[in-house]
């Protein structure tokens, strides 16, 4: 006999704000670069910037199931996890999927970085494209093209897990909307950041954006 669910808060508002917005920007920056609406896909990268730039100060500093410390594990227990036939609930991301997590960032960290020096050798270049040699730019721009179609590949596979766990009974997209989990057992609620505190890191990562490139950006929409 199963024991009686139990309501957990496994993600919080900023971690929420965070995974839908970046869904978003990344369909507003595929949609721009096929277009050819450079000036709103530069508005949308340094949109971009800024949710990174936050997630990974996220990961240090925010909710438990924010931080890289809770979610990432050695090769041995994440092996243990995809051998064990009877995989226990996890409170946020398990053992496989931080994995892919900590990929998706990196990948995601790749696109951005590339995009400061990449060109589209008509009438855009990334903000950093003057401070580099010609064939330096040219291999970013290679790169951000071709990390792009990894994002798409390993987005694809997220998404995929996400079928097959709703498919196994368990909701992971409500949980990432609504922030909980029914979980078995007696688990612990995991410590929570309040939502202010992101909210105002994000507001200071912003502002810094802004003042620095993203207001010259839109100007020139």
């Amino acid at each position: 006999m199963h024991s009686q669910l139990k309501k957990i808060k496994v993600w919080d508002l900023p971690i929420r704000v965070f995974h839908w917005s970046m869904l978003g920007l990344l369909i507003g920056l595929w949609w721009s670069a096929d277009a050819g609406e450079m000036s709103l896909h530069q508005v949308f990268a340094y949109l971009f910037m800024v949710i990174l730039s936050f997630r990974l100060i996220w990961g240090v500093i925010g909710s438990d199931t924010a931080r890289f410390s809770h979610f990432v594990h050695s090769p041995k227990k994440v092996m243990q996890y995809a051998s064990n036939r009877q995989k226990p609930d996890s409170i946020g991301h398990n053992p496989m999927g931080g994995y892919m997590v900590v990929l998706l960032l990196s990948l995601l960290a790749i696109q951005l970085v590339s995009g400061l020096f990449a060109t589209d050798d008509i009438f855009t270049e990334g903000p950093l494209y003057s401070y580099v040699s010609s064939a330096t730019a040219s291999t970013m721009t290679w790169l951000h093209k071709q990390n792009f179609n990894l994002i798409l590949g390993f987005s694809a596979i997220h998404v995929l897990a996400v079928v097959v766990y709703l498919l196994k009974g368990e909701n992971l997209i409500k949980a990432m909307f609504t922030g909980y989990k029914h979980l078995k057992g007696e688990v612990l609620q995991p410590k929570m950041r309040q939502a202010w505190i992101g909210l105002i890191l994000l507001a200071i990562i912003f502002a810094g954006v802004w003042f620095s490139v993203l207001a010259n950006a839109v100007k020139y929409m």
